[in-house]
Formats: C-alpha cells, structure tokens, sequence
C-alpha cells in the first residue's frame, strides 16, 4: 500500500530541514513535486526514496 508524506513527515525523513529548505529543493528538482489533496499536499514516500536513491546514485 503506498504511505503517502506531510510535509513535516517529510521534514523528519530528511533530518529535519526546514520548510524553506524543502521548497526550495523542489523549485531546483532536488525533490519530486507533491501531490495535491483538497488543500494539504502529500508526497508518495516511494517517489521520494526513488527520488533521492537516483540523486545519491549520481553524486556516486
């Protein structure tokens, strides 16, 4: 079953970054683009893990 993020789930799993710092790794692409929900935005945790194992796999 996928498990969908809030943005403060998302804060968490990536060591606690700020607000700020979330937006502005998705205005440069350094995370996936949320999904939208009535008004509350939530990112499937496995595009974010796809997301971040592809990034880690560049910098490799």
């Amino acid at each position: 079953m996928q498990r969908y993020l809030t943005l403060s789930e998302l804060s968490a799993k990536l060591g606690n970054r700020s607000r700020s710092a979330i937006y502005n790794d998705l205005a440069v692409g350094r995370l996936p683009q949320p999904i939208k929900l009535g008004a509350r935005i939530y990112w499937p945790e496995s595009d974010v893990d796809t997301h971040l194992r592809n990034l880690r796999d560049e910098v490799a």
